[in-house]
């Protein structure tokens, strides 16, 4: 399964621009990856927007909490529904580390986090 062309839209932070201009192979390959993982299971494109937000936000990786939020706003995922993934996330990871991956997603929903 392709990542929805509403997912591909979103422009890429200029590291990743930067890196993929530098090493293509690489980024094909990581791509190539991507959607192998996505096509090796029954998971929506919706399910698994959500899941590689949950992901991120579990793993504490600020920019790729950014990402996936971006991702799922474009997928016209509801901002309520990327804060809810945050507090589900609560008693896994704790109060202050989801606090902080709500404020990430926020930077998302709420401004011009790019």
């Amino acid at each position: 399964m392709r990542e929805p062309d509403a997912a591909r839209t979103v422009k890429a932070p200029k590291p990743y621009r930067d890196f993929s201009k530098k090493h293509p192979d690489v980024v094909e390959a990581y791509e190539r990856l991507g959607e192998a993982v996505r096509e090796a299971g029954p998971l929506s494109p919706r399910e698994v927007a959500l899941v590689k937000l949950a992901v991120s936000v579990g793993a504490r990786i600020e920019g790729s909490t950014h990402a996936h939020a971006r991702k799922a706003l474009a997928q016209e995922i509801d901002a309520a529904v990327l804060e809810h993934v945050a507090l589900l996330a609560c008693p896994t990871i704790g109060f202050p580390n989801m606090m902080a991956a709500l404020g990430w997603i926020r930077d998302v929903t709420e401004g011009d986090q790019t």
